[in-house]
């Protein structure tokens, strides 16, 4: 038998390059991982599983035995192709690890293409059944957010606890974490690892505590420990939307306050550049500006980030937002008229 792991490219290989006389890697493991789930297979059955072609069927389990791997074909009535001594609980020595390398790349964070993608999550229903339970909890372990908070600098290094947080998460067991918070004070807390988060540079876990759901930053983790408990995952959890509703909140507690102003439509590309997701656009006013909504964090700093747009957005309150554009302005013109 041979290990099938995971390579840079994201493809799984068997000892193969990428393509064995045309033929595609990806296809050739999911080959083999029916014929280990079934013991044998038919070139129709291949066909019909992989949506090629009975002649490209044929072709790709012939590949497989040039490439080394120990299959064979039975002739005449009820043969086909089985692997010699019909191994099928191993899975070809690939490890639970491997499996959940393998399919983090088809989920909802991976780079991966779309057809990479497509045929990973095929190549899960071939799986032996706990191997099958990993995976797909392996596909749904992560989500990417790409977008920043603050201008901190960016710190490519991954947190050193977040390999044992995702393990947790995938396998669903209970861990006691050990966090020290932004003051400083360090707690140990059991929590159920529901998922990872990758926000622009910094990692967080989501997870399910005595208080409800919580978010921790990865890299002010001090201690994990696997209790071993199964973790209490809720039947409709979703770890995207969860995430949606966490940044959402930490977006209205770093931006509490919301100012209306009015803004020429040749602007409303520059704005949305300049404040991201602090913008929300409406729809047009009779004289055929935009009205928008600007989050911020207090009056000052909103005025000082938009006085140098006067000439393309009118803020219309609150009062003391438009006061300190006064101000600013009065000054600047006392400072260069």
């Amino acid at each position: 038998m041979v290990a099938i792991l995971p390579t840079e490219t994201g493809h799984p290989m068997t000892g193969l390059s990428g393509n064995v006389g045309g033929v595609r890697t990806d296809r050739l493991v999911a080959i083999l991982l029916l014929l280990q789930r079934r013991e044998q297979v038919t070139a129709a059955e291949v066909s019909r599983e992989l949506e090629v072609s009975e002649r490209t069927a044929r072709r790709d389990l012939d590949a497989l035995a040039m490439a080394g791997v120990p299959v064979y074909s039975m002739q005449g009535r009820g043969g086909g192709w089985r692997l010699v001594g019909g191994a099928r609980t191993d899975l070809s020595g690939l490890t639970e690890s491997e499996v959940r390398a393998l399919f983090l790349v088809a989920g909802p964070a991976s780079a991966a293409t779309p057809a990479v993608k497509a045929a990973l999550r095929k190549l899960v229903q071939a799986l032996p059944e706990p191997f099958r339970v990993q995976a797909e909890a392996a596909a749904s372990s992560l989500v990417m957010d790409p977008g920043r908070w603050g201008s901190g600098r960016f710190e490519a290094r991954p947190p050193r606890f977040l390999d044992e947080l995702q393990n947790a998460v995938i396998r669903g067991v209970q861990v006691r974490l050990g966090y020290v918070d932004s003051t400083g004070v360090e707690t140990e807390r059991t929590v159920h690892p529901l998922g990872i988060v990758a926000k622009g540079p910094s990692w967080y876990l989501v997870s399910h505590t005595e208080t409800g759901r919580r978010t921790f930053r990865i890299d002010r983790v001090s201690s994990t420990e696997p209790t071993g408990d199964p973790v209490h995952r809720p039947a409709d959890f979703d770890l995207a939307a969860s995430w949606r509703e966490i940044a959402d909140e930490i977006d209205r507690k770093r931006s509490p306050l919301e100012i209306q102003a009015l803004c020429t439509p040749d602007w409303i590309g520059r704005l949305r550049m300049m404040l991201g997701g602090r913008l929300e656009v409406g729809g047009p006013t009779s004289d055929g500006r935009i009205e928008v909504v600007i989050r911020g964090y207090n009056e000052y700093a909103l005025a000082g980030e938009l006085a140098g747009l006067v000439e393309w957005l009118e803020v219309i309150g609150p009062p003391g937002v438009r006061d300190h554009l006064v101000s600013i302005g009065n000054a600047l013109v006392e400072r260069y008229g």
